[in-house]
């Protein structure tokens, strides 16, 4: 396939290692013959030239530099007996001709290695010549043309500027443009109209709602502590932590501090000491029977592997029970992490300790209200000192004033209760093997000057020098806007991961990223005026055919709506959505009884009332062992664990959820009603309307007819049953509006039913 970044040299080519050979070695080799040296095979490596070039003591090398005939690792790769053959039988299939050839090539021209490309600190190249330089809005696009070029595609027009504003505003606040802002755009022939929408779309508070949602997956973020009883705790103050940072783009660096280890900051501020919550995000079980010190290793775990995922793209995890099998990492490399985060004061119990009372707008307002309320009763106390009943009063208001939210928080153990770090035998904490100290692993960056602590690993995270960090801050915003990453593989940039599809491109944007102080408002800014960005979604046959996972990004991607902004979408597209930020999470109507089946009747889900039943999805009540079906169905994961990015279903079970949960019927009445309201009084009129709500654009005559013809048969059936007609009318939403015709709302109900589930809705193009 054109498109493959990793693959096979032309014969007349310059095999390289990383591009050619690694991946062939890392799928096929590395697992037996790699770091890992408890369960290395015969002593050999081959992931080092140096060992594998190297004659063991009774026998010829392994490869032989420019003799590939010569080289014991060729000969036992073309081994027709298959119980001589490498790799053996049980481990997986022959070579194919294709391999078999890169490798006989790469060991004729010299058998060179190379470090792997993740693991060398980006440099900005400067950008190619391009061969229509009109395209051009950015130098990011001369890099993407280049590819396009070469595979001898073209770029896609632009969209039309309707699709530009839904897509933007749908990247950039997870929400569909309102009506008044499609038909001013519409209607604003300006240069410059798109860029100002951009800016107008990065200040609107709904983008930190919307970019908190990928890092709140990461982050392993959940209302409740997991495991089997799964209890509920107060942990919000971190999701609106984060939604403040990116709405007020706080740099990446900082970002990254703050949250690895602001209460180590100077004279740290709440709000730095809030940050570190972070990891305060782990799961806890509080059963009885259970071990504390297991489950408190065990959040230690959690913590090095998400932290090396998340900042760095690596799966640090596979070297908790041994030696990482393809990366650089080895058993110790895993447990000297462990002792930067083995020295915090949680310790896996039930009060969450330690926690920060955390003081939000609303808190405040609360608190002040409360304390002028305590401070009239006192005073009227005071003139009448053995009143009781003021006394109880007194009483009543101070523990209401007492109450108020937390937060847990990471904290250091005290100089004199500082814990022994040992390496764990195969990951078990019942078999303690070596001590080890705090430490960075030696292949993955800068060596840190001094002690080693968390504030030393958050800023090893973002040293310039650190080669992973930039990139993969870089490639997971790309990941948003264009629907894949640079690297495919968001999760894992080590060896086992896939290649960039446009490597130049995205070293110049980690080096541009860094150079401009982590700035991720900025970031986002570029990659979405750029023309890139701007393609249309519409597919070539021939770009079909040769890039049919639109790797080159000869086109927008095409790609259903993320769980939260299906659910947001049609709130917004009802005018039921609450616009308020920030919060306690709320409890949306979900199916009766589903705590209660869950835990034994133990727990219930008191349904929130009024516009807390129509909030965004970012501020639901998130439990691990039962998270909210409606978005677990579209994808949504249950945040028992890192998750770098969502995996896209598409079943029969999402049709069914957008079709006839409560929220999305309420949502169809809300719209409905819209649509009578606003759509004028004839059907052509009124469907018109709905199509432009929903679709950000006038609609085509040819859409406005089936609508009419869908309504005119629901209204018929709905004359004949007036019960039915009053049902899908008010329930859920609530009595008809004066003088309404039920069976003329329940139709038009129907009709904005089938509005809210278009294709074309439900993606985002």
């Amino acid at each position: 396939m054109a498109t493959a970044t990793a693959g096979f040299a032309a014969a007349d080519d310059k095999v390289d290692y990383n591009r050619d050979v690694r991946p062939i070695l890392s799928k096929n080799c590395f697992a037996c013959h790699g770091s890992d040296e408890s369960s290395r095979a015969a002593d050999l490596r081959l992931d080092l030239r140096d060992e594998a070039v190297k004659a063991p003591k009774d026998g010829d090398p392994p490869i032989v530099p420019g003799d590939p005939d010569g080289s014991i690792a060729m000969e036992r790769i073309v081994e027709e007996d298959d119980t001589l053959r490498m790799p053996p039988r049980k481990a997986g299939p022959r070579l194919a001709a294709e391999e078999v050839e890169t490798l006989r090539r790469w060991i004729a021209q010299g058998a060179e290695y190379a470090e792997h490309w993740a693991l060398v600190p980006p440099k900005a190249a400067p950008a190619p010549a391009a061969s229509d330089p009109s395209w051009l809005r950015d130098p990011l696009d001369a890099f993407v043309l280049a590819r396009i070029d070469a595979e001898g595609l073209k770029p896609s027009p632009e969209a039309d500027r309707a699709t530009l504003l839904r897509r933007l505003s749908l990247d950039l606040r997870g929400l569909p443009p309102t009506l008044d802002e499609a038909r001013a755009f519409a209607a604003d022939p300006s240069p410059d109209a798109y860029d100002r929408a951009v800016e107008r779309y990065l200040a609107d508070p709904a983008f930190g709602e919307r970019w908190a949602r990928p890092w709140l997956d990461l982050a392993r973020y959940a209302d409740s502590a997991g495991y089997g009883s799964d209890p509920l705790r107060t942990i919000w103050g971190y999701r609106d932590w984060l939604v403040g940072s990116l709405n007020a783009n706080q740099p990446y660096d900082a970002f990254t501090v703050e949250q690895i280890a602001g209460d180590l900051l100077p004279n740290p501020t709440d709000r730095q000491k809030a940050a570190t919550a972070f990891h305060r995000n782990t799961m806890t079980n509080t059963e009885g029977g259970t071990d504390d010190e297991e489950f408190r290793i065990a959040a230690i775990k959690d913590r090095v592997d998400v932290t090396f995922q998340a900042w760095m793209g690596l799966t640090m995890g596979c070297a908790k029970c041994h030696s990482h099998k393809y990366d650089p990492i080895s058993h110790e490399d895993y447990y000297s992490a462990f002792a930067v985060f083995n020295q915090t004061a949680d310790n896996d119990q039930p009060d969450e300790s330690p926690v920060m009372p955390w003081i939000n707008p609303e808190v405040a307002a609360r608190q002040a209200r409360l304390e002028a309320k305590l401070a009239e009763l006192k005073s009227k106390l005071a003139a009448s000192p053995d009143d009781k009943a003021l006394k109880d009063e007194v009483a009543k208001v101070e523990k209401e004033k007492a109450d108020v939210p937390t937060l847990p928080i990471m904290a250091e153990l005290p100089a004199d209760k500082r814990r022994v770090t040992k390496i764990l035998m195969k990951g078990n904490f019942l078999d303690p093997g070596p001590e080890v100290g705090p430490a960075l692993p030696k292949a993955l960056g800068p060596k840190p000057d001094g002690p080693v602590d968390r504030m030393t690993l958050a800023k090893w995270l973002v040293d310039r020098r650190n080669p992973l960090t930039a990139r993969v801050a870089v490639n997971r915003t790309w990941a948003v806007l264009f629907g894949s990453g640079i690297v495919e593989t968001e999760e894992d940039f080590g060896t086992q991961g896939e290649p960039p599809s446009h490597p130049e491109l995205l070293d110049r944007l980690a080096v541009d990223f860094m150079d401009s102080g982590w700035d991720v408002k900025g970031l986002v800014r570029r990659l979405a005026t750029s023309a890139t960005y701007r393609q249309s979604a519409k597919v070539a046959p021939e770009a079909l055919e040769k890039d049919p996972k639109n790797r080159l990004l000869s086109h927008a991607p095409r790609v259903r709506l993320d769980a939260e902004q299906v659910r947001d979408q049609a709130l917004a597209l009802s005018g039921l959505l609450s616009r308020k930020v920030g919060g306690p999470s709320v409890f949306p109507v979900q199916p009766d009884g589903l705590w209660q089946a869950a835990f034994n009747g133990q727990r219930t889900w008191s349904t929130s009332q009024g516009a807390d039943a129509h909030r965004r999805g970012l501020y639901t009540f998130w439990r691990r062992t039962v998270p909210y079906p409606s978005m677990a169905s579209f994808d949504a994961p249950s945040r028992e664990v890192c998750a770098i990015k969502r995996v896209r279903t598409n079943t029969p079970l999402q049709a069914l959820v957008t079709l006839n949960d409560p929220v999305y019927v309420e949502a169809a009445q809300a719209l409905g009603r819209r649509i009578v309201a606003e759509g004028g009084s004839t059907p052509e009129d009124r469907a018109r309307l709905g199509l432009e709500l929903v679709l950000g654009r006038p609609p085509r005559d040819e859409q406005v007819a089936p609508l009419v013809a869908l309504h005119a048969a629901q209204l018929e059936r709905y004359r004949d049953d007036p019960a039915a007609a009053a049902a899908l009318a008010t329930d859920p939403i609530g009595p008809l509006p004066e003088g309404a015709d039920a069976a003329d709302l329940a139709a038009w109900t129907a009709v904005a039913n089938v509005l809210l589930n278009l294709d074309s809705v439900l993606t985002r193009g």
